[in-house]
């Protein structure tokens, strides 16, 4: 079973009162959620497994190390890999205060003893330098205001050989997603420019990362980096 099936079967395990529209696009869990993912980001569903399970599998099987996500959002994509990550230390962090709700319920709804929420800006973390094994961050870089900030701080509060990965939307790859995020997800405040193409992130990462593997899956821009 893949990760993503393992999301999807955590999703829906919680009823559809913990549904909301950002899971359901991420989760492809919902027809409303099918149909978004399929219009605006161009996925179907090999597409959309493709970049989850991509965007996850830097994070090793049976990993005990101490983990970041930054930001956690409603945690479904990441609760059912913690889940299978006991001896892991996991610190789930977010500026939102309703989307932290969400996690930590789901969180609890799995009886997850690991995670840890701290409510916070990743632009100035609130950790001490090279503490965490393992920094992740989905779909959180292309609505960060201070991405410079954001990419110093994750950097700053990761370890010496320590892996960064993660995830966000990247322009010039699939045109109609760049279309919604113009008209749509900026005038809205989803998402706050400038965006990173594929190339300037591979570039940015490579100036403060040793080891840097940026690839796409359409407008997904999916990176590790070892620090």
């Amino acid at each position: 079973m893949s990760r993503h099936d393992e999301i999807r079967i955590s999703y829906k395990t919680l009823g559809s009162g913990f549904a909301n529209l950002y899971d359901g696009i991420i989760t492809r869990s919902t027809l409303l959620g099918k149909l978004m993912d399929s219009l605006i980001w161009g996925l179907n569903e090999k597409r959309a497994a493709k970049w989850i399970d991509d965007a996850l599998f830097p994070i090793p099987n049976g990993f005990s190390g101490k983990l970041l996500e930054v930001p956690v959002g409603t945690g479904v994509l990441t609760m059912p890999l913690y889940q299978s990550l006991p001896d892991a230390e996991v610190t789930c962090l977010d500026y939102s205060i309703d989307m932290m709700k969400n996690a930590k319920k789901r969180a609890d709804a799995m009886q997850l003893k690991n995670v840890s929420f701290v409510r916070g800006d990743v632009g100035e973390l609130p950790f001490a330098d090279d503490r965490f094994d393992l920094v992740l961050s989905l779909n959180g870089f292309h609505a960060f205001p201070d991405k410079n900030a954001a990419f110093q701080e994750t950097f700053r509060v990761l370890k010496p050989g320590g892996i960064f990965c993660g995830c966000f939307y990247i322009a010039g790859e699939f045109g109609r997603t760049d279309f919604f995020v113009r008209k749509m997800y900026v005038p809205k405040g989803f998402f706050t420019p400038p965006f990173e193409t594929k190339e300037s992130l591979r570039r940015r990462l490579q100036t403060m990362y040793p080891k840097v593997k940026v690839s796409s899956v359409n407008a997904e821009g999916i990176f590790v980096c070892v620090k």
